[in-house]
């Protein structure tokens, strides 16, 4: 390379990073659409990095990250629908994405263990953690983590695994429900890739949870996830087959498709779904009851940008029989503006979107008049 070349693909470089900071920068909100009837405003900016959500039953608004390694709180004091509070609980973590709230017990998940802030909202000056399980990976490819509680009450922690695709291992690629008490950890899934999001539905009691296809096949293949578990100990395919229909180049041999679970959807490729959120309000329309919204937090490695908004699938009895849009405009032209990645719901029936790229929580909110 001479040095002229050097100089230019410098510049170049130097331009790009100039105008993806500039992309930050901007306000992200005017490009966002949503339905007619929605409105769409901020809950809180100047979130590092924010991830995952739980709400607690004051209100209180609880935030994880991945790189950012932080913890936060936010407090909307009047209920305008806008956070006027910031509280950092901790920092230092380990990719602290995935966070639940049980009892008033706030559990974050790191990549190797769990820990527990006991009744944080009466402790949000002076927080103080614990460890509740720490017999984890702490393999950080695919480490980071989402939460939930069962309706039983256990710990639902999935460990992603840690390569693109890679040989079974039954520390590896797998849901698992911990049981807080007897520290048990027992499988719920198996051939799950990097699941980042799940659900229960709020009648059936089924868990349904995203997946994020390989990597390295192509642009439109294989097929990002949405699966339903129907039975405990479920084999949804990796990484033997991917998106229901494609088999491994390299796993694959002498396996069938009809052999694994077949995804409840089967999505465009390296859309990468993280959270997902079965709607239990009452604020947005009837029709609307039981949905589930997707956070596609949006490609990395395909020749032309794909996901980047938030969709809704149509539930009927139990099967998708629709996937549209609902929020969009986190990427245009190529550039991107945001990128959603966890989906929560506050008491009035509002839905809360966190956004790790422009660190900030969107409010979506509906007018019935």
């Amino acid at each position: 390379m001479t040095r002229a070349t050097k100089l230019l693909a410098f510049s170049v470089s130097i331009t790009s990073l100039f105008l993806t900071a500039q992309a930050i920068a901007e306000d992200i909100l005017p490009r966002l659409s949503v339905p007619a009837g929605y409105k769409i405003s901020y809950f809180a900016k100047d979130v590092d990095n924010a991830r995952q959500m739980a709400v607690g039953k004051d209100g209180t608004v609880y935030v994880g990250s991945r790189k950012a390694g932080k913890v936060h709180a936010l407090i909307d004091h009047n209920r305008d629908g806008v956070a006027d509070k910031k509280i950092l609980i901790a920092e230092g973590l380990n990719l602290p994405s995935g966070i639940a709230l049980k009892n008033g017990d706030l559990y974050v998940a790191e990549v190797e263990r769990i820990i527990k802030f006991s009744q944080i909202a009466k402790n949000l000056k002076a927080p103080k953690s614990e460890v509740v399980f720490d017999d984890l990976p702490d393999k950080r490819h695919h480490g980071w983590k989402y939460l939930t509680f069962s309706p039983e009450g256990e710990l639902i922690i999935p460990v992603g695994v840690p390569c693109n695709v890679c040989a079974e291992d039954p520390k590896f690629g797998r849901i698992f429900s911990l049981n807080l008490e007897t520290k048990k950890l027992s499988t719920i899934a198996l051939g799950v890739r990097n699941s980042v999001g799940f659900d229960y539905h709020p009648k059936t009691g089924k868990l349904w949870f995203s997946d994020n296809g390989r990597d390295m096949m192509g642009d439109d293949i294989p097929p990002c996830e949405l699966n339903r578990v129907d039975e405990v100990g479920q084999h949804f395919g990796f990484p033997y087959v991917h998106g229901g229909s494609v088999l491994d180049p390299e796993f694959g041999e002498g396996k069938k498709v009809t052999d694994y679970v077949m995804p409840a959807l089967a999505l465009q490729a390296h859309v990468a779904p993280l959270g997902i959120h079965f709607y239990r309000g009452k604020q947005f329309p009837q029709a609307m009851q039981h949905q589930l919204f997707v956070a596609e937090h949006g490609s990395w490695n395909r020749s032309k940008k794909v996901g980047y908004r938030v969709m809704v699938a149509k539930v009927e009895n139990g099967q998708i029989r629709g996937y549209e849009p609902f929020i969009t405009g986190f990427m245009e032209n190529e550039t991107t503006y945001g990128r959603p990645a966890a989906i929560a719901e506050l008491a009035d029936g509002s839905l809360l979107v966190s956004d790790d790229y422009a660190n900030a929580i969107y409010r979506v909110s509906y007018n019935n008049k």
